[in-house]
């Protein structure tokens, strides 16, 4: 890792119901999917941010999380502002690792039904 630098990703989907499996169904898939498109190993995760929408309370995300290896990682979660109109049953997620990939090259992922979060940016 000695050119490797920190960089943010963002990833997010949503739920089908608030349920626990449901929650970590939706966890563990984005968790993998930011990773897996990122070229991101576990050693290189340094931290995780994990939002839920008001209504997703039914479990911690970051629970799910370790149950896929993240219980080395510090795992901390939050509610997200509860905006009129905003999006229901979403996880959102906001990882640090180490990368040596340029901010450009950084591929944000939106699972679900959540593309529409951020449109802007490219797949």
């Amino acid at each position: 890792m000695s050119s490797a630098i920190v960089r943010a990703l963002r990833g997010a989907s949503t739920c089908a119901a608030n349920t626990s499996e449901e929650i970590s169904e939706v966890t563990q898939e984005l968790l993998l999917a930011m990773m897996e498109r990122n070229g991101v190993r576990h050693d290189d995760v340094i931290s995780v941010l994990f939002t839920t929408t008001p209504d997703l309370n039914a479990s911690f995300p970051a629970t799910a999380a370790r149950g896929i290896g993240f219980g080395d990682v510090p795992l901390l979660c939050a509610s997200e502002i509860d905006v009129l109109g905003a999006m229901p049953l979403t996880v959102r997620v906001l990882l640090h690792a180490y990368t040596e990939r340029a901010r450009s090259e950084l591929r944000h992922v939106y699972l679900r039904n959540t593309s529409s979060l951020r449109d802007d940016l490219p797949e």
